[in-house]
Order: C-alpha cells, then sequence, then structure tokens
C-alpha cells in the first residue's frame, strides 16, 4: 500500500487556534470585538492561572527555606505587615488592628493580622505549612577529587526520592556567615542560579538499569568539574599545587577549625563570595544546598499542570501567606469589625521531624500565643509585662490569668500540607473511594491513627469555609461560590505520612484539621500538581480568616 502525503505551501502552517472572528471599529480605534462563546472561556482560564504564575515566581526565587522566608517576608510587607523581634517588648508595638510578622533563624516565619475588636483570651484563626523540602546538602568538608574529576561531599537531607537527583543541572544556594564591618558576623543569603553540580549515573552497558540501586554514601557525590580545568584556569601545574601546600606556613591567626577554602574547594568559595558581594577570606562558614537550576513552569497540554520542584511545602506556604494578605486587603473582610487574630506559621525541619529551635516542636509557636493571648483591646492600658505574662490581670473584658488556656481553646489550627493526588499508572495503590483528582480542590486527609490531626467537628467547619469561599475565577461550574474540597484516606496495607498537625494538636489543645493540594511525585527533586489548585487554597484560606470568628461558636464541641 501505498501512501500519497500532500503539503500545501500556499501558506504557513501555524499552531491551532480557537476560531474567532472579530472586526476593528477604525474610527474609535476601540479594540477588537470578540463573537465567540470559546473566547470567555479562554479569558476566565487566562484569569485564574495569574495565582499559579505568582506561585511560580514565589517558588523559583526560593531554593531554600531561607529563601522562601524572603520571599514571604517581602509580599507581607508589600501589604502593609511590619516586622517584630521575638526580643523585644511587644506593648508598644502591637496593637488592636494591626498587621505584623517575626522570623526564627531566618528560616521560620510566623505572621498576624489583629483584629480591632480584639480582646484577651479570644480565638485565633491558624494556618500551619513548611518551608523546608527534602534536599541535598553540602557536607562541613565538602572537597573531593577522584579520577580526575572535582566532586563535592552532600548529605541526604529529609527523605528525598535520591534517584530523581541523578542526571540534574544543580546549582548551590543558601546563607552564608561572613565577616561584617567593626567585628561584627552577618548573615548573607547566596543563589548560584547555573549548574555548578551534576550527579553522573551509570550507563545500562555497566549493569545501571532497573531496580536502579545505589549507595548514599558512596554514589551521590555530585561533579563539580574537572581537576585538569581547575589547574588550566589557576594557570598552575598539579606538581605545583602540591609545593605550595608544602611550603604553606601557618598565618599568625589561630584558627579552631581549618578555614571554608582548606575544607571546600577554592574556587566554589570564590563564587560563593561573589554572590554574595563579599571577599573569600571574609567568609566564615555556610549552610549550603543543591538544587534543581530548571525553572518551574506551567505544564501540560492546557498550562493545566504545574512542573516545579519543592511543591512539598512551598505551594502551602505560598498559598497560606497569599491567603492571609488577602483576607486583609481591601476586598477581604475589614479587621475593623474582626475579634480574632489571624495567623500563619510556616516552620522549618518539618521533613526531619520539626525538632528544632525552628521547628513546629519547639516554643515558638506556643510563645507567641502565649503574648497574643493577653493582648489588651484597643480600649485598655496595659504595660510592657501585659504582653509577657499572663498572669497579669490587666483587661476589664477578661481574666488574662486564663487567658492563654481561653484562647487555646476557642482557636483553630488548619495543618497545610501537600496530599496525594491519585497516580493514573499505579492507581491500585490508592483506596478505592479516596483518589484525589487535580485541579477538583483541597484535600482533607484524613487517618483514623491521627497520623493526620482530622475529625468530623473540623470536617463541618472547612466545608463552611468552603461554601463562603469566593469562587474561582476559572471554575467552570454554572451557579453559586465556594470552593470544592476532596477526601483522603490511604489504604490499610499501605504507610501513612504525618505532618505538624498531630504534634501541635497535641502540645496546643488547639482543634486542628490536616488538608493540602494533591500533587504526584511527592519528594522527587520535579513534582507535579493543578494550576487551579492553586487559587482554590488561596480563596479556602481567605475565607477561612474571615469567617471563623463567626463560625467558631456555632461549631462547639467540648
Amino acid at each position: 500500500m501505498s501512501l500519497f502525503v500532500f503539503v500545501s505551501t500556499s501558506r504557513t502552517l501555524r499552531p491551532a487556534q480557537p476560531l474567532v472572528s472579530f472586526r476593528i471599529c477604525r474610527q474609535t480605534q476601540r479594540p477588537p470585538t470578540f463573537h465567540t462563546k470559546r473566547s470567555l472561556t479562554t479569558m476566565a482560564s487566562t484569569t485564574a492561572l495569574k495565582p499559579a504564575e505568582e506561585f511560580l515566581d514565589f517558588v523559583n526565587a526560593s531554593p531554600t527555606p531561607f529563601h522562601a522566608v524572603q520571599s514571604a517576608k517581602a509580599r507581607l510587607e508589600k501589604a502593609g505587615f511590619k516586622q517584630i523581634k521575638e526580643r523585644d517588648p511587644w506593648s508598644s508595638t502591637l496593637t488592636p488592628g494591626g498587621k505584623y510578622y517575626l522570623t526564627r533563624n531566618t528560616s521560620t516565619l510566623v505572621a498576624f493580622a489583629i483584629g480591632e475588636k480584639w480582646k484577651p483570651g479570644n480565638p485565633i484563626a491558624m494556618v500551619g505549612a513548611h518551608t523546608d523540602s527534602p534536599c541535598l546538602r553540602l557536607k562541613p568538608v565538602s572537597k573531593r577529587q577522584s579520577e580526575g574529576f572535582l566532586q563535592v561531599g552532600v548529605e541526604t537531607y529529609g527523605g528525598g526520592m535520591w534517584h530523581t537527583w541523578f542526571d540534574r543541572d544543580l546549582g548551590i544556594a543558601g546563607r552564608v556567615m561572613c565577616k561584617g564591618p567593626n567585628g561584627s558576623m552577618e548573615q548573607k543569603l547566596v543563589r548560584i542560579d547555573r549548574p555548578i553540580c551534576r550527579i553522573a549515573n551509570l550507563a545500562v552497558h555497566f549493569g545501571g538499569s532497573v531496580p536502579f540501586e545505589f549507595n548514599k554514601e558512596a554514589q551521590l557525590y555530585p561533579i563539580a568539574g574537572l581537576v585538569e580545568a581547575e589547574l588550566n584556569r589557576q594557570g598552575k601545574s598539579e606538581e605545583d599545587v602540591k609545593k605550595e601546600k608544602d611550603e604553606k606556613k601557618e598565618d599568625g591567626d589561630f584558627n579552631p577549625l581549618k578555614t571554608p577554602t582548606q575544607r571546600h574547594h577554592p574556587y566554589l568559595i570564590e563564587i560563593v563570595a561573589k554572590d554574595a558581594g563579599v571577599k573569600p577570606e571574609n567568609i566564615l562558614d555556610f549552610e549550603l544546598v543543591l538544587y534543581d537550576t530548571q525553572k518551574s513552569c506551567l505544564g501540560g497540554l492546557n498550562n493545566e499542570l504545574i512542573f516545579s520542584a519543592r511543591l512539598d511545602n512551598l505551594m502551602m506556604t505560598f498559598c497560606a501567606v497569599q491567603g492571609l494578605v488577602n483576607s486583609t486587603s481591601s476586598s477581604g473582610k475589614p479587621l475593623t469589625d474582626e475579634n480574632t487574630i489571624r495567623m500563619i506559621a510556616c516552620f522549618d525541619h518539618e521533613e526531619i521531624g520539626s525538632t528544632s529551635a525552628q521547628g513546629a516542636d519547639s516554643n515558638i509557636l506556643p510563645a507567641i500565643l502565649r503574648r497574643l493571648s493577653v493582648l489588651p483591646s484597643s480600649s485598655d492600658a496595659s504595660s510592657d509585662s501585659s504582653y509577657d505574662r499572663s498572669d497579669h490581670p490587666t483587661s476589664k473584658d477578661a481574666d488574662t490569668s486564663t487567658a492563654f488556656e481561653q484562647t487555646l481553646s476557642s482557636s483553630f489550627l488548619v495543618s497545610a500540607d501537600m496530599a496525594h493526588s491519585v497516580n493514573p499508572n499505579y492507581a491500585g495503590k490508592y483506596e478505592a473511594e479516596h483518589k484525589p483528582l487535580m485541579n477538583k480542590g483541597t484535600v482533607i486527609k484524613i487517618n483514623a491513627n491521627v497520623r493526620y490531626a482530622t475529625n468530623s467537628p473540623g470536617i463541618v467547619l472547612l466545608q463552611e469555609v468552603a461554601k463562603r469561599a469566593k469562587k474561582s475565577s476559572g471554575d467552570m461550574r454554572k451557579s453559586g461560590d465556594g470552593v470544592p474540597l476532596q477526601l483522603f484516606v490511604v489504604k490499610n496495607d499501605s504507610p501513612c505520612g504525618s505532618t505538624i498537625g498531630p504534634m501541635l494538636s497535641a502540645n496546643l489543645g488547639v482543634r486542628t484539621l490536616d488538608l493540602g493540594n494533591p500533587q504526584l511525585s511527592m519528594h522527587s527533586i520535579r513534582e507535579t500538581c493543578g494550576s487551579y489548585d492553586v487559587e482554590y487554597a488561596i480563596n479556602l484560606f481567605d475565607s477561612f480568616f474571615e469567617h471563623y470568628g463567626e463560625l467558631e461558636s456555632k461549631i462547639f464541641v467540648d
């Protein structure tokens, strides 16, 4: 059988576009008038993708928790939030109607807006997330050299799918401690936004095939270059380097540890120092990690997907920040009519158990809640001690000796951590009636063994919040406001992850619910989620902050 293909050369072929007819009004210079039903859908979809595109800007600027907090701070400050410090007294700074944020270790952030009708002991509506993701971190002594290659020693952080890190273009980012003026020591954030390292896979010809097995200590060394190329850059031979090393004498300064240029490749230190804007000799130490330099982006035939690193859990961090910002903007419920505090808490170190000074299992959230619980109403006068001691009675409206306990009992925490979407290639791994889909709304996570903190009163509350949420701009439902929700449980024969939810719920006694947007490839270097779920989550959190004060008293179980 013969096949004939006819190609027309009369015009250039272009990608298929919606058939749209329009006319241009020459006299008035008005824009084209569109005559198609599909154009309205296209415009709605474009509008609905704006939150996803803003998230891409956020995640691409945030290769580490330090950068994620920096990105969140920029959004908060633009929305009128002011920075405060834990070490300062708050009485002269915090007032009802104010918006504030603070950080710890510059990798954990807490932000809150105080309702003008706030009274001691009133509720606090909280959304908790985390800023860290599995990654490879440079070892304290990272300099390696083997078979003519320059390599760097790395340590695994969290439960990453490490095989996905092979054959990726890896940059370096983190924080550097440097010598500052007048003997001070200061922190600088760095991001080497170009491929520096690569972990080479073993060719299939040598047995590098399925199953993919490797030793995390011996076979996870990234290649950073060639020894010969580095020697050529310096204009030296190996004999010159050896001679210099033998002849080098200690300088007059005593160093308890080897210097960074002795513990790491000197040229790496030069590159990091240049990005930090300091001299190499002024670098004292650093916490640097590897990250994928490929930018996060929209994907899928209709841009309905997001392909990105660190979706778990920068997606929920971004949505929490934006939900709080939106709730306090001109389009949200004004703080003038609010009797609660709206709060987000984005913790570091969730991926490794949260047991650190800046983790969710630390004292940061209880300490902040204790200080805020006795914050006087706008009509009360108080001293600094009223903020720092819950047993100092100052308010006429409440017994502040128990204000902390009253606040905890009436508050609510939404633990926001990404959830699992059903994977069509492994559908049998999911419980038959609980298969979350992308772009179908945020997922409520449930576990009978309390790996998630969700219970029925919380589900009822969240449904009411979802009903009151703004309808997403790309939602094609014919009528009604609100955002959709989904439910998820694991199969009885499958393991279940956990979140900060059960931990904080147990430590504080605060009612808690676990949720997250659905995603694929969790803990991979490259993950996938739905573009439209970004706006769903933002609107859900916005509604939670705006309506919790009203709903709290209606859904009460003692």
